[in-house]
């Protein structure tokens, strides 16, 4: 009798059956050293008689896996490990799903090299990719086929099932946007509408929607006259053009970019890449340096364009939180975006995806999209039990679903919302509709804070602690709680307010709550989606 197929990727993973499959047959292959490899797979050796058992990361043993924590503590905390916990510590640990796994996935793949692309974790950045560049060192030699499989017989990772993958997205339509903002505010908040009846694409209340859009036609142009290059230069194909605006990424310029400058440059302009490739900082501007700032301050300098494009990273899908419901709307997938748009030395800068979705896709047009199903941030499965829902600014957009998922499917379970932004005649989100939640009595509770109203900022955790004896009332009811938004500042600061709430309300010590809270997170009833 042949021994059962191990299997390394849970279910929850971000992959189809059949990825799942090859996945796992080709991890165990890291992990165990006699293990038979399926034809065309390939072998990456047994491990050292020193390595540990289980080598590959994991959600069960990560105490870096916060969001909020900053790279080099996470780092330290890894310290000692094997290479793929070090490789997850690197990753930006929102799980979100945008590299095309989540952040365990994500390293394992890497540390086993079935996944080669370093540059996919958006959330973390230049500082995640250049310490993955630093630990993929460490895989040392290429990966060698097993004994009788020819190298260009090696296995290719399936794509993913259509519109529920980044490999395989599907199409839709683009309906309308409408802005949720009002005159005066600082911020350009939109409500956005796309068709995806005819992908046959379904999705539940808590995912996400990745989205592909393109760069701004001004900016690419003005990155192309810069270079001094025309428009129609032929890259593998296509135009210059084409490949800028739909390909790669202008935004913070890459190691990569500055690598080629110092190859073509010479003396102090030469010696000024090298710095900033490493990570330094000459000039002190290399915070605010993309790709447009980076042509502009080696101006003398002409790159082949073919090097100039290699050197880019891709223009990757954005992931937004979903705010409508197929229960309520179906066929329909709403967005809740703020257009960025911010300043530098005179010169404006927009962000890629918020702008292209709230000013520059026409109505009508079809739109490349993916479903990426929600890790640990969904409704509970019984309708009665009540939920307490923590989502300032566009971290309504979630909640928004979930409340209009309750209502459609009848759910009798209370609903209390947290929200907060700047100023409540400018800044309050879906006003008319939440009035009408809260009339019919389905919202059951509404806690607002506006940190611009009064003459003290006031945030949403501020109005957690003045409401904190109904908070620990709900929780010792069974209420589930969510929280959406900023992953740095807010979520934290939410949680610690969660904290001090169980401390004063449920008698503990500050030591008890924090494991109440982290119970809490155990079995499901406190879920966070943060970015």
């Amino acid at each position: 009798m042949s021994a059962p197929t191990r299997v390394l990727i849970p279910e929850s993973a971000p992959f189809s059956p059949e990825q799942r499959a090859w996945l796992s047959g080709f991890l165990a292959a890291a992990v165990v050293p006699d293990t038979q490899l399926p034809d065309g797979l390939l072998s990456l050796g047994a491990p050292s008689a020193n390595a540990p058992t289980q080598a590959l990361a994991s959600n069960d043993d990560a105490p870096w896996h916060d969001p909020a924590m900053a790279i080099d503590d996470r780092m330290k905390l890894a310290d000692g490990r094997p290479l793929a916990p070090r490789i997850m510590a690197a990753m930006a640990q929102q799980d979100c799903g945008q590299c095309g796994y989540n952040c365990a996935d994500y390293a394992n793949a890497i540390s086993t090299q079935a996944e080669e692309k370093l540059n996919l974790c958006a959330p973390g950045g230049k500082e995640t990719a250049r310490m993955l560049k630093k630990l993929a060192e460490e895989l040392g030699a290429e990966v060698a086929p097993a004994a009788g499989v020819e190298p260009q017989a090696a296995a290719s990772v399936p794509l993913g099932e259509l519109g529920r993958a980044r490999d395989n997205p599907a199409l839709g339509q683009f309906l309308a946007r409408r802005r949720i903002s009002g005159e005066g505010s600082e911020k350009s908040a939109w409500h956005i509408d796309f068709d995806i009846s005819k992908s046959n694409v379904s999705y539940q209340v808590g995912d996400s929607f990745g989205v592909f859009v393109a760069n701004d036609l001004g900016l690419v142009d003005q990155i192309i006259a810069l270079l001094g290059m025309s428009h129609q230069t032929d890259i593998s194909g296509k135009t210059l053009r084409d490949v800028l605006k739909n390909e790669k990424s202008l935004g913070v310029a890459p190691d990569a970019l500055f690598e080629l400058y110092s190859f073509i440059s010479g003396g102090p302009l030469r010696e000024k890449a090298r710095a900033l490739a490493r990570g330094e900082d000459p000039d002190g501007d290399a915070a605010q340096l993309d790709v447009m700032a980076v042509v502009q301050k080696f101006a003398n300098v002409r790159p082949h364009a073919e090097a100039f494009v290699d050197a880019l990273e891709p223009l990757q899908p954005r992931l937004y939180s979903i705010s409508s419901s197929p229960n309520a709307t179906p066929g329909r997938v709403s967005l809740t975006v703020d257009a960025v748009r911010y300043q530098i030395n005179k010169r404006r800068r927009l962000g890629v995806a918020s702008t292209y979705l709230a000013e520059r896709v026409a109505e009508g047009a079809d739109v490349s999209f993916y479903i990426q199903a929600a890790h640990n941030f969904a409704l509970p499965q019984d309708r009665n039990i009540p939920i307490i829902m923590i989502g300032p600014g566009t971290g309504i957009a979630p909640f928004r679903a979930f409340l209009l998922d309750r209502q459609a499917t009848g759910a009798t379970g209370k609903n209390w919302l947290f929200f907060g932004h700047q100023k409540q005649a400018t800044d309050f989100f879906y006003q008319d509709e939440l009035s009408d939640m809260q009339k019919s009595g389905h919202l059951t509770r509404l806690s607002l804070a506006w940190s611009r109203d009064g003459s003290e900022k006031f945030y949403v955790q501020d109005r957690m602690r003045q409401v904190g004896a109904s908070v620990w009332q709900w929780i010792s009811e069974g209420a589930h709680i969510y929280v959406c938004g900023d992953a740095k500042r807010m979520a934290k600061d939410v949680e610690v307010a969660l904290v001090d709430i169980v401390a004063q309300h449920g008698v503990r010590t500050t030591d008890e709550a924090v494991a109440f809270v982290g119970q809490l997170k155990k079995t499901g009833r406190y879920q966070a989606d943060v970015y």
